[in-house]
C-alpha cells in the first residue's frame, strides 16, 4: 500500500479498535472504529487514505485529505514548535513542516502554499514550502483564455508568482489585480499569456467578449439590486468603480457600452440607469 494516497483496500478482519485493512501483498493497517461503514462484509473493498497517526502506527482514514504525497496546496498553520510547524490538512492529526523544510519561518494563522512527501527516514508524511521538484512548466498543461486555478506563492516587483493548477508556475502583474491578494490565497483566475520560453501569465478576469459578457451580467445583477440604478457612471473615479465592482474602469465603460447599444441602460456621468424590457405574450 502507498502512503500518503488512497488506497483501495480489502476487509480482512475486525478487532474492537475498528477493522483491518490488507492490499494484494497481505499487508495490513487498521481503519479506526470511527470511520468504519455501518454494513460491512469480509472481503469488501473500501477506499481510504493511509499515512501515520500521532504515534507513528501506520493507519486508514476514509476522509479525504486537503493535500496528499507529491501534491501542492495552500493550508493554513494550526500551531507552532521550536522544531517547524503543524498544518491543517483535514486530519485530526496535523500535518507537520519542520523548519528545515521552510523558505521562512511560518506564522501561525497564515496560509501558505507547501508540497507534501512521505520521509524516507521516518516514514511519515511531511510538508515543504521548497516546490522546486513538484511545480515546473517542463511540459505546459494549460492553453490561453483556459479557467485555472491559481495559488499565489510568493511577491514579485511586478506582481505575484503564482501557482496554476497545482502544477505550473505564472505570474499575475499588478495591473491585473483589482482586489486584495495575499500569499497563500486560491482564487480562479484565466490564462492569458503562453510565452515560447514557458513563461504563462495570469488575470483575474476573462478577456476579450467574454470578459464583456461576465461584467454586463455582473452590473445588470448590482443595478437590479439598487433599485435599477448604478450610482457611478461615465465620469466616476476608477477607485470607485473598482471598489463597488471588483473591475477596472476600462472594462467598466466597455460593459456599460455594450448595455446603451443594446437598449438595456442608460449612461449618465454619475449614474446609470437600467431599462428592463418587458416580454409580450
Amino acid at each position: 500500500m502507498i502512503r500518503g494516497q488512497m488506497n483501495t483496500l480489502t476487509i480482512v478482519r475486525a478487532t474492537d479498535n475498528g477493522i483491518y485493512l490488507a492490499d494484494s501483498e497481505l499487508n495490513e493497517v487498521l481503519l479506526p472504529n470511527r470511520y468504519v461503514p455501518e454494513n460491512y462484509s469480509f472481503g469488501d473493498k473500501i477506499e481510504v487514505f493511509v499515512y501515520t497517526d500521532s504515534e507513528d502506527r501506520l493507519v486508514a482514514t476514509t476522509d479525504l485529505p486537503k493535500i496528499m504525497a507529491g501534491g501542492v496546496a495552500s493550508l493554513e498553520v494550526a500551531g507552532r514548535t521550536a522544531f517547524g510547524a503543524f498544518l491543517d490538512w483535514g486530519l485530526p492529526k496535523d500535518l507537520f513542516i519542520p523548519r528545515s523544510n521552510q523558505t521562512e519561518p511560518m506564522e501561525q494563522g497564515r496560509r501558505y502554499p507547501v508540497a507534501a512527501y512521505v520521509d524516507n527516514v521516518s516514514g511519515r508524511v511531511v510538508a515543504t514550502t521548497k516546490l522546486g521538484k513538484y511545480v515546473n512548466n517542463e511540459t505546459i498543461t494549460v492553453a490561453p483564455k483556459e479557467q485555472v486555478e491559481i495559488i499565489v506563492a510568493q511577491r514579485r516587483e511586478r506582481g505575484f508568482r503564482v501557482i496554476i493548477n497545482r502544477k505550473h508556475w505564472g505570474m499575475l502583474y499588478d495591473n491585473q489585480i483589482y482586489n486584495p491578494v495575499e500569499i497563500g490565497d486560491t482564487l480562479t483566475a484565466y490564462v492569458y499569456k503562453i510565452a515560447d520560453d514557458g513563461r504563462i501569465d495570469v488575470s483575474l478576469q476573462q478577456q476579450g467578449l467574454d470578459q464583456v459578457k461576465v461584467a454586463t451580467d455582473a452590473l445588470i445583477q448590482l443595478a437590479r439590486e439598487n433599485g435599477g440604478v448604478l450610482p457611478y457612471g461615465d465620469k466616476t473615479a476608477p477607485e470607485q468603480i473598482q471598489a463597488a465592482t471588483g473591475m477596472s474602469k476600462k472594462v467598466f465603460k466597455r460593459a456599460i457600452g455594450y448595455l446603451m447599444r443594446q437598449g438595456l441602460m442608460v449612461v449618465g456621468d454619475t449614474s446609470c440607469e437600467l431599462i428592463e424590457k418587458s416580454s409580450e405574450n
